[in-house]
């Protein structure tokens, strides 16, 4: 006896030609927005925007300590790549790799006190150039509205989804 054929999905409906453009444009946002910044970030701070990014989550956690695969997960490396970059950092002396006390098969990346200050030193350029890829293109929108918007297409992680501390 076969098995039943698979339920037919529901017919889609079509983008109005305004869903359109705006697929369309996050679409090609989402490719040139990290690049952009990215180069800004390199051309007056010699630091890439995932280095920035590293430093900017640590110094938001609990004691500027993440689990490295939670560090990883904010952000969206992957684990191999996080510990290549988290090996960079460290020497460069931006942060520290320990053991966790709770597990002793993680490791924790800890941010030192060399990596705020790198992070201080690069944050004046990084808002300069978030103002002027961003925030200057949303006059007269509800930022609050847009926010929640954006956060719920990314699945809903924002500002909840931060590490707790670990090995307090």
């Amino acid at each position: 006896m076969s098995a039943p054929p698979p339920p037919r999905p529901p017919a889609a409906l079509p983008l109005s030609p305004a869903e359109e453009a705006v697929m369309r444009a996050l679409g090609r946002l989402m490719l040139v927005m990290p690049r952009a910044l990215d180069a800004d970030l390199q051309d007056e701070q010699r630091m890439s925007l995932s280095e920035y990014s590293v430093l900017r989550h640590l110094s938001e956690a609990g004691h500027g300590r993440m689990r490295m695969s939670e560090l990883a997960a904010a952000c969206d490396m992957s684990l191999s790549g996080m510990t290549r970059l988290a090996g960079k950092l460290e020497a460069q002396g931006h942060l520290r790799r320990i053991r966790c006390e709770k597990d002793a098969r993680g490791l924790n990346a800890v941010l030192t006190d060399s990596g705020l200050a790198r992070l201080q030193q690069a944050w004046p350029s990084h808002l300069a150039s978030v103002r002027r890829h961003i925030v200057d293109h949303l006059e007269g929108l509800d930022l609050d509205r847009l926010a929640e918007s954006l956060g719920a297409m990314a699945g809903g992680c924002g500002p909840a989804c931060q590490s707790a501390p670990h090995d307090d």
